[in-house]
Formats: C-alpha cells, structure tokens, sequence
C-alpha cells in the first residue's frame, strides 16, 4: 500500500472519531426502543369523568394512554425494579409532552413509581374488555349534524374532555345551554350536512369508547 493511501485511510479513521465524539448521546435523551415514560394521577382528578364517561378512580386500577381503545388490558413493567402490574385503560393522556402513560395511584405504586413521579416502563398488550364499544345513538334527524361526545355542569370536565378527544380529532368545540336553570358544557365533534358521515365518524368514536350522540348543528353554537 503506498503512503499516499495510507495518510488518506488515517485522515478518513481521524474524521469519524471526531465526528463520534461530537454526536449527541441518544441514550441520555430518548429510551430505548420498545419502552415509554410513564407517571401517574390521583388525588386532583378523583371522582371526576374520564375520557371513557366512568368516573375516575385513584384506587383502582386503571391508566390514560393517548391511543389505545377505552377497555384495553395493558401489563406495565417498572424497569428500574422490574415490578409489574396490569391495569385498563379508560382515560385519555398523559397531556405532558414527553410521557406516554399516566397510571392511576394504584397502579402506579403497584409498580413503585409513587416516589419518583416518573419512570421508564415496559408495555405489553394483554387484550379488550369489549364491553366497551358503545353504540350510536340519535337525537334528531334533522341536518345539519354534530356529534355530542360529553354533558357536563363543570366547564373543567368539559375542558378536559375536548383536549383528550384533540389528541386524535379536529373541529372539537364546546356549547352551552341552560336546561331548568342548571347550566350545561357539552363537548361537540364537527358539521355534517350528510347524516352518514355524521354517522362514519360517530361510529369510529363509538367503538374507541366514547359514549356519542348524532344530534343536531345549531348554526348559534
């Protein structure tokens, strides 16, 4: 090999160390392939609705999760102590960028994940509860039409609400009405002049979870 080859090879081996001592190390920034960041929610949302229309609740065990179907059965490993738990999905969230789990109190400190917050897990799919594909229900044939996913007396529920179903659907808004003088925040999706496109989309929430209502579009909303 001659020495003009030879200096070329040492200047090509020198520049890819350098190169490889100024790339940033993706292990400190993003987990592994295959886990997900997860924390957890209690005390400030117990009692209230969830995504799914049940009631949370921080001593069962349940978890939010922005895409799984409402009735998912999810096995979530902690990696740190490598304790388990097995909990259902019924919320949608985390709303924090950067997590991918928020498990209920329970579920959280089944796994030890009470202290620190958050963690890096391992999440495994165990199945559905299919009890909870909903169906379609109408309240008018008369067009145009939206699509009603939530009633609420508290805006905060309503509010809530609105920011899960914007993780996955456009044109989300909320109306109020007064019904017997108790004040009402309903959670709407869209304006449909054709009633089976209304129902296309309907049917797509109905079997992710969400209880929904085809009704009709007040132009004043």
């Amino acid at each position: 090999m001659n020495p003009v080859t030879i200096i070329k090879l040492v200047t090509c081996y020198l520049l890819l160390v350098f190169l490889a001592s100024c790339a940033p190390a993706r292990y400190e920034t993003y987990p592994e392939p295959g886990y997900a960041i997860a924390s957890w929610y209690g005390p400030d949302f117990h009692g209230r609705p969830t995504s799914s229309g049940e009631l949370f609740n921080m001593y069962a065990l349940t978890c939010a999760h922005r895409e799984h179907q409402f009735g998912t059965r999810l096995k979530v490993t902690n990696i740190s102590n490598n304790k388990a738990v097995n909990c259902l999905v019924n919320d949608r969230g985390p709303f924090v960028s950067g997590r991918d789990l928020d498990l209920s109190y329970a579920a959280a400190r089944e796994i030890g994940l009470i202290g620190p917050g958050t963690g890096k897990v391992r999440i495994e799919y165990l199945g559905r509860d299919t009890r909870y594909i909903r169906e379609v229900r109408y309240s008018s044939d008369r067009g145009p039409f939206t699509i009603q996913v939530g009633s609420f007396k508290e805006l905060s529920n309503a509010t809530r609400l609105k920011t899960a179903l914007e993780l996955k659907y456009s044109k989300v808004y909320i109306t109020e009405t007064e019904i017997d003088g108790i004040r009402y925040y309903r959670v709407r999706i869209g304006k449909f002049n054709i009633k089976d496109d209304a129902f296309r989309l309907a049917k797509n929430l109905a079997d992710e979870g969400y209880s929904v209502l085809i009704t009709h579009y007040d132009e004043r909303a």
